[in-house]
């Protein structure tokens, strides 16, 4: 996530082990009711409105989920990229017959959703895996398995996704089913973007980018089989969405009329 936002609270992570990556130290803020997550910068990577934590808070995490105007009834969903347990939480409650695994390098980063984020604990709908989305993605058990992918790889500085080639895409691709779509969040204003839009659609039969949102955030649809978009169709789906979720599906509508 890529909104600024001071930090006020600092706790310096775990130790690991000198041939493992080193990470900033998870630090905390809360302001008008919601808790964030950074990485020892301004730079918000989550947060939680502490009275609806299941919630979607910030508009690009409600962006994410932009694939349920497709997909009405996921059985597989992965989330890339832990950060505040936001979209993870919301797939598990929401989706009830999925399975929902999310990926995350940092152990830190799983302790403090558990800890300061309400993420439920594990059983056999969830898994939270402590690996290399890269990995992840590589493997070949993890083809062809999953509905849905969310991916939202950010370090702290926060310069755009920390993975972005073609052969990562690529992979992602092979994660997903025929009909399978991943969002991504990118950062717009950045050199960054670019590349990862070329990366994507060497990767993917078709591409959507919905419109910007906070200081930046451009979230990016990924289709392995290029949608039919048909505007009656996609606005009755919002509008069953909207009122089993409250996201702002209609605007989602029109962002992808106008992109397409």
């Amino acid at each position: 996530m890529l909104i600024k936002r001071k930090s006020i609270e600092q706790a310096e992570s775990s130790r690991r082990p000198a041939r493992k990556p080193k990470f900033a130290p998870v630090t905390l803020s809360e302001q008008d009711g919601v808790r964030y997550l950074h990485f020892g910068t301004e730079w918000v990577q989550g947060a939680m409105r502490i009275r609806k934590p299941d919630w979607p808070e910030l508009e690009y995490a409600q962006q994410m989920m932009a694939w349920m105007l497709f997909i009405d009834a996921p059985q597989a969903v992965a989330q890339l990229g832990l950060g505040a347990a936001t979209l993870t939480k919301f797939c598990y409650r929401q989706f009830p017959e999925a399975s929902v695994t999310a990926v995350e390098l940092n152990e830190s980063v799983i302790g403090i959703c558990a800890s300061m984020f309400k993420l439920p604990a594990e059983d056999e709908r969830l898994r939270v895996l402590q690996m290399d989305a890269l990995d992840f993605v590589e493997d070949p058990a993890n083809h062809g398995a999953f509905d849905v992918l969310q991916c939202d790889l950010y370090d702290a500085t926060a310069r755009g996704p920390v993975l972005d080639t073609p052969e990562f895409y690529q992979a992602c691709a092979q994660c997903l089913a025929p009909q399978g779509i991943m969002t991504v969040n990118l950062f717009g204003d950045h050199p960054s973007f670019a590349k990862n839009i070329k990366a994507m659609k060497f990767a993917f039969a078709h591409v959507i980018c919905l419109p910007e949102v906070h200081d930046g955030n451009v979230v990016a649809l990924c289709f392995n089989t290029r949608p039919a978009i048909d505007k009656d169709a996609l606005n009755a789906r919002a509008a069953q969405i909207v009122a089993a979720t409250k996201l702002p599906a209609k605007s989602w509508v029109k962002g992808i009329l106008a992109a397409d």
